[in-house]
Parts: C-alpha cells; sequence; structure tokens
C-alpha cells in the first residue's frame, strides 16, 4: 500500500469515491480559482468535467504527477495540458448509458416532429401533420465503440437496418475508408467517434451532400468532427435534419446562427448529463485511487 496525494474536483464527488486507504490525503480543488498551497506533491489528479482555467498552470508544477483522471470519455480537452510522461486515464463507462439515451430521444424527438408541436403548444395551434418513424430506417453509427454498442442495444427494438462504421475493418463493422458508400444509403448518421486530428472535419461538405434528402444528423461525440457551416446550408435548405449536443464552439454562443437553423434540435453538451452519471463516474475515480493504491494496473488508459 503506498501513501500518495490526490485532487478530486468538488467534495459531492468525495462522498461517491467509496472507502479509500487511510493514506490517502485528499484535496478538494476545481482549477477555478489560484491553486492552495502545498500540490507539489500530488500524484493522482482527478479532474472535473471541464478543467478550470488555472490547471494547465497547477499540472506544470506537479513534479510527481503520475495520473490526470478524467471523468469524461473524450479526453480532447484536457490531453494537451498532461504534461510528458503522465499517464491519462478517461472516464469511459460513465456517460454511457445517458448518451445512448440522448441518442434515441432525440432521433424520436426529430422524427416525430416534437420541437414543432411544443412550439405549437402554447399559441394553441392545432395544425395536423404527417411525421415519420424509426422502424425501417437505414441508420449508421459513425463511431462504433462502447456508447455505439449500448445505442444498438437500445436500437434493437426497432426494426432498423443497421450499419457500424469504425476506423478499421472488424466482424459486423466497416472501415471509414467506406464511409462515402455508406452515407448514400443512410437515414440516420449517428456520430459519436472521438475527436482527435484523424477524424476533425470527417464529415465534409461533400459527405453531408451523400445523404439522402430528408436524412437526419446525430451528433453526441464532439463539435469538428462535422463541418458545421455546410450542415447550416443543408438544414436552411430544408434538405437534411440534426440533432447536436455538441458544436464548435461548445456550447454555442446564444447569437450563433446554427441555433436559429430550421430542422434542428440543438441541446448544450447535456447527453452525459444524468445524476447516474455523476455517481457512476466518481466511483470509477473511486475505483481507480484504490488501484493506484494498491499499484493494480489502471483502467481506461488513453492510448494504453
Amino acid at each position: 500500500m503506498t501513501a500518495f496525494h490526490a485532487v478530486i474536483a468538488n467534495d459531492a464527488g468525495r462522498e461517491l469515491l467509496g472507502e479509500l486507504p487511510g493514506d490517502v490525503s485528499l484535496t478538494i480543488w476545481d482549477g477555478s480559482s489560484e491553486p492552495p498551497p502545498g500540490l507539489a506533491d500530488v500524484r493522482f489528479f482527478a479532474t472535473d468535467w471541464v478543467p478550470g482555467p488555472h490547471v494547465a498552470a497547477a499540472l506544470a508544477t506537479m513534479p510527481d504527477l503520475e495520473v490526470v483522471q478524467t471523468l469524461t470519455a473524450g479526453v480532447d480537452h484536457i490531453a494537451p495540458i498532461v504534461p510528458a510522461g503522465v499517464t491519462l486515464a478517461n472516464g469511459r463507462g460513465g456517460p454511457t448509458i445517458a448518451t445512448s439515451e440522448w441518442v434515441l430521444t432525440a432521433i424520436l424527438t426529430m422524427l416525430r416532429g416534437i420541437p414543432g408541436l411544443v412550439a405549437d403548444q402554447p399559441i394553441g395551434a392545432h395544425q395536423r401533420r404527417m411525421y415519420d418513424g424509426l422502424d425501417a430506417k437505414r441508420v449508421t453509427i459513425l463511431g462504433y465503440g462502447e456508447i455505439g454498442t449500448d445505442v444498438e442495444r437500445r436500437l434493437a427494438g426497432f426494426d432498423v437496418q443497421l450499419t457500424r462504421v469504425a476506423r478499421s475493418a472488424r466482424d459486423g463493422v466497416r472501415p471509414v475508408s467506406e464511409l462515402d458508400a455508406v452515407l448514400e444509403d443512410t437515414d440516420i448518421l449517428i456520430v459519436l467517434t472521438p475527436l482527435d486530428d484523424a477524424t476533425r472535419g470527417m464529415v465534409t461538405s461533400k459527405r453531408l451532400a451523400l445523404l439522402p434528402d430528408g436524412a437526419l444528423v446525430v451528433n453526441a461525440a464532439r463539435g469538428g468532427i462535422i463541418d458545421e457551416a455546410a450542415l447550416q446550408d443543408e438544414l436552411r435548405a430544408g434538405r437534411l435534419l440534426a440533432a447536436l449536443d455538441v458544436a464548435e464552439p461548445d456550447p454555442l454562443p446564444p447569437d450563433h446562427p446554427l441555433r436559429s437553423a430550421p430542422g434542428l434540435l440543438y441541446t448544450p453538451h447535456v447527453a452525459g448529463a444524468t445524476r447516474a452519471t455523476v455517481v457512476a463516474c466518481w466511483r470509477l475515480v473511486g475505483d481507480q485511487l484504490r488501484r493506484f493504491a494498491t499499484g493494480e494496473p489502471l483502467i481506461n488508459v488513453v492510448g494504453g
């Protein structure tokens, strides 16, 4: 058993960690203020959902730092400030259920025209329209990892034709090199791939144009994967629909033109924001702290 000093972001997280070895000392600091004294010997740092503005400078002054642990599955927001040689582990698994629930909610909300019906409610409108449904739709999951697998499980009750796409081919999964051909036969594109140099701008204007008229684009991954200017053009032309939980910038400013585009459902990066997610993520941090204390291998190591 190794004694060490760790930082976690808040008291609520402390209550969810579970029992820790007695020789693990904790400091609560979310990075929104100047760091407290006595962090030079920190070896394990668990960030908040979004690292505070002082986190980058603080990490650079921790010579004993060995692990940075995130609550989020994506690490594009933290990876650039993790010092060389420090292990980065993500929160994969914590937001999975909530994010896949959001994906299904967004799909059904858009297909059944719920935003328009909600807008009609306070003005007493009673316009009967013909709406679409999910059964028999051709669905493509772009980025077939843990969340993609869970989305597929939740789609199992619907009669959909599912295509899985990932960076490289494996059994039942097509490679990104075949994405263009896949998009031509896609009614609903679900974007779940991580954001990195290889995926930035992956859904280009040309790829959006390959989607059939009336197709729905759902992004629960990161802004920057989709050419949002091109998507906005497609929305304003009335050719595509979209449901975005993420965008670039994230969240979108109140006056951003994408917010007012027709045929768009936008939520400000809340797909994983449920009480159950918070509990699951901090329990994961607690498990990681216990592993670190006993010398067990960490899980969710990025690039490991």
